[in-house]
């Protein structure tokens, strides 16, 4: 053993997938697979619906550790994927933590992804991806929370790196790309009006599905003063919001996914 290979500290690795299946009127397993740091709960539903809950075991995220995730909903299923926990990005010494996350929709199925905040830490390192194919009548709502430190800690994201890809499409169709890039002097970049004007919460939530338009003037209510914004065009609707903090920002988001997803309300792991 090389030297090098000697002096290496120990890095996470996760693999999970899930597979849901439409069975006598319900959602239910069809696969489960779970690797190293990687868990999937699934809690008790008392409806047709299912939820599965994604642990990262490791306690969180630095420089060389990687998560994959796989989620499929199957025809006609009803499934909502969220976290535990925030995902906690720490001070890199060296490389980059990836998360990887592909999701698949059948004709029919309705499929949230909810995953808890992403707090990054001074100096942290990431590259995530979202990678999603839709049948043509699929639904489907995503939110991605960021946070840069956690404010009422004291603490900052000063510098570091953060790369966010999502490519979205529909019936084999390219329906909504994004790529978003921090780097360096973390400060500087997001003091910018055209990026973040100082603050340190934001997120990007996407519907996909036949009620875009119709959702669009009850989000654009529910942001009302707040700092964002909300559009839409063919079945798809965008909402991006920003906060000085993880609480301002969930005050909004809450009812913001809430809407999205016809009234329903946000996984019980979600707690403010």
């Amino acid at each position: 053993m090389s030297a090098l290979a000697e002096t290496l500290p120990q890095r996470a690795r996760g693999t999970g997938r899930l597979v849901a299946k439409p069975l006598a009127g319900r959602t239910r397993i069809a696969e489960l697979y779970q690797e190293g740091a990687a868990k999937i709960r699934l809690p008790t539903t008392f409806d047709a619906s299912m939820e599965a809950v994604l642990i990262n075991t490791s306690g969180g995220l630095t420089g060389g550790d990687r998560m994959d995730w796989t989620i499929a909903a199957g025809p006609d299923t009803n499934l909502t994927v969220t976290t535990q926990a925030c995902e906690k990005l720490y001070k890199a010494s060296f490389g980059t933590a990836e998360v990887s996350t592909r999701i698949e929709a059948g004709d029919g199925a309705r499929l949230s992804w909810l995953p808890q905040e992403t707090i990054l830490f001074d100096r942290a390192s990431l590259t995530r991806s979202l990678d999603v194919d839709l049948a043509g009548t699929a639904e489907f709502v995503a939110v991605e929370a960021v946070l840069l430190g956690r404010k009422a800690m004291g603490e900052t994201m000063r510098e570091g790196f953060f790369r966010d890809r999502w490519r979205i499409r529909r019936a084999g169709r390219l329906v909504h790309a994004e790529d978003q890039r921090l780097e360096g002097d973390i400060t500087a970049l997001t003091a910018r009006a055209a990026s973040l004007s100082s603050e340190v919460a934001f997120a990007t939530a996407l519907y996909c599905g036949p009620m875009a338009e119709a959702h669009l003037p009850k989000v654009r209510a529910l942001i009302g003063d707040a700092t964002g914004g909300a559009s839409h065009w063919g079945d798809k609707l965008i909402v991006r919001l920003i906060a000085p903090d993880g609480f301002a920002l969930r005050k909004i988001l809450i009812p913001v996914i809430s809407a999205l997803r016809g009234g329903a309300s946000v996984p019980k792991v979600w707690n403010l």
